[in-house]
């Protein structure tokens, strides 16, 4: 589990309700409304008509041939499963999911961070904070930027889709104790992280929602 890349994290209130917003808008949340998973499903803003991962017309479809390569060859299943499922639009919503995930857990966020981590994940996450609130530290953050975000691996185990992600970023990251003293990170400079999180989802489930379930340092 990360807990040390994770620790000291904090943003902007009004930014952290953006991305909140695009991560519920992207990876999805369950409101009784969401059209039938053959559907597909629209980028915010998008019209009707102009939907993405939507089922195609097999009538006129030529046999797809399985990749080679394991990661796309996982990716590849859940398609099948799932014809909503788009990659560059669960990428886009992993980005969001990054941002979100990270701000809730240094802001001590419990409500924000509960629904979109497993119990196992968020178990760890608590016990971090916990230590934290009960030393009077806290912790601030700004996400400089992604310097790469792939997909490392992706499996369909029966009808739970995997998939794994190495996300590199840039971060600013400092926690401070209760007289205002750094502890640990650097409030001015830069350092690179990378975090490798593994997403999960029922493929047969009407809720489009993605969920968090394992996380991880890599230490290279």
């Amino acid at each position: 589990m990360a807990t040390s890349q994770l620790i000291g994290i904090v943003f902007i209130a009004t930014v952290a309700g953006v991305i909140l917003f695009r991560l519920y808008s992207v990876l999805g949340r369950r409101t009784g409304n969401e059209r039938p998973p053959q559907d597909g499903y629209r980028l915010p803003g998008q019209p009707a008509e102009d939907t993405v991962g939507v089922r195609p017309k097999l009538a006129h479809a030529a046999p797809a041939e399985r990749p080679s390569d394991p990661v796309a060859s996982g990716l590849f299943d859940i398609g099948l499963a799932d014809r909503s499922f788009s990659k560059e639009q669960f990428l886009g919503g992993a980005r969001a999911a990054y941002e979100v995930v990270l701000t809730a857990f240094a802001a001590d966020e419990r409500a924000t961070l509960k629904p979109l981590l497993s119990d196992e994940v968020f178990a760890a996450f608590d016990s971090v904070m916990r230590r934290r609130e009960q030393a009077g530290e806290k912790a601030t953050l700004t996400l400089v930027g992604f310097t790469d975000v792939k997909v490392i691996a992706a499996a369909l185990k029966g009808n739970m889709a995997e998939i794994t992600l190495a996300f590199g970023a840039q971060l600013i990251a400092a926690t401070t104790n209760r007289e205002g003293a750094v502890v640990e990170g650097d409030a001015k400079s830069v350092r690179d992280v990378t975090d490798v999180w593994t997403f999960s989802r029922d493929v047969r489930a009407r809720d489009p929602n993605w969920t968090l379930v394992a996380t991880s340092s890599d230490p290279h």
